[in-house]
């Protein structure tokens, strides 16, 4: 049975769920979406079922009628978001210190969690295992685009989302995401017949597939 551990990171409340095979340094980082916490993604370990995988569950910093946001969805929302690329950035350097490399890490977000992932991960001056988000949409997409790293080109890139999505369209996150495309993101887009969730093993055998297939020769 996998124990939780502290990571120290005083700026972000997180919480590391080692690997079932002991010593490895794959990680999944898991950002919620907005209202949520880290205690919404307990269940992912087990349903991806990557017992090579480490997993890292975040909290974002701003509290939230009970939850956490990564910025204010009805104010200032650059704000936001900026901090929290700040936040995120600062996160994944202290987890390189920390032995776990970002080639070997692979963010994962879900709806404001997507955004954050797409944000943070196509700006990092160094490359990620993969991108995974998740019924969201992009921040500014121009600016993105003028800001991608040298290696976001390189990256390997996967974003979901719902056909019947009532928070989100899915026409306007589609739209987003081919301009990525257009700029040279290698980023692969599905949709499901879904509203604002994870939609079961249809998903997240995609999901699954996607993460093992961001390294290069992924453990049994």
């Amino acid at each position: 049975m996998k124990t939780s551990q502290s990571f120290s990171f005083p700026q972000l409340q997180t919480e590391l769920i080692p690997a079932r095979q002991i010593g490895g340094r794959r990680l999944l980082i898991a950002l919620h979406g907005l209202g949520d916490s880290m205690e919404g993604y307990r269940w992912l370990p087990d349903a991806l079922n990557l017992g090579w995988m480490n997993f890292l569950l975040v909290n974002a910093p701003d509290s939230y009628y009970g939850g956490f946001s990564w910025y204010d969805l009805y104010g200032d929302s650059d704000f936001g978001v900026r901090r929290s690329r700040g936040l995120l950035g600062g996160l994944l350097d202290s987890l390189s210190k920390a032995g776990f490399p970002s080639g070997e890490t692979v963010l994962f977000g879900f709806s404001q969690g997507c955004l954050m992932t797409l944000d943070v991960g196509l700006r990092y001056a160094h490359p990620l295992a993969g991108l995974v988000g998740v019924s969201g949409y992009v921040h500014r997409p121009s600016e993105l685009i003028g800001e991608l790293s040298p290696v976001s080109k390189r990256q390997k890139v996967l974003v979901t989302h719902g056909t019947a999505d009532p928070l989100i369209a899915c026409g306007l996150a589609r739209g987003q995401m081919e301009s990525l495309r257009d700029a040279g993101v290698s980023l692969t887009w599905r949709e499901f017949n879904k509203v604002h969730t994870i939609d079961g093993e249809q998903e997240l055998g995609v999901i699954r597939e996607f993460v093992a297939g961001c390294y290069p020769q992924p453990q049994s």
